[in-house]
């Protein structure tokens, strides 16, 4: 990284907006539980609230808001939408973010 002040550019607003809803999506449990689970695999609606017990509307929600910020991406296969992680490099920070907190 080059730390050289001559260099500094400004971060532009759409730019700082897009940044902090990220971590806004990160920072909160819901989503990041959503985002870990498809982190190894694709799910459906209902396999994800089956298996992190929560309700399909409730996922459903989560699973929008992910999608808007192109964290998650879905594929139809006939009725049901399966969704998966659409972000390497988020998926990476939530890596690495995971892994600090386990580091001891």
């Amino acid at each position: 990284m080059n730390n050289d002040p001559s260099n500094y550019v400004e971060l532009d607003e759409e730019t700082l907006f897009l940044v902090t809803q990220t971590f806004k999506a990160l920072s909160d449990p819901t989503r990041l539980r959503i985002l870990h689970l498809l982190f190894h695999e694709e799910h459906s609606v209902n396999e994800i609230a089956e298996k992190l017990s929560l309700l399909q509307s409730t996922v459903s929600h989560q699973l929008r808001f992910l999608k808007n910020l192109r964290l998650v991406k879905f594929r139809r296969e006939g009725t049901t939408l399966y969704y998966s992680h659409d972000d390497e490099h988020v998926m990476s920070l939530l890596k690495q973010a995971i892994e600090h907190t386990q580091h001891s």
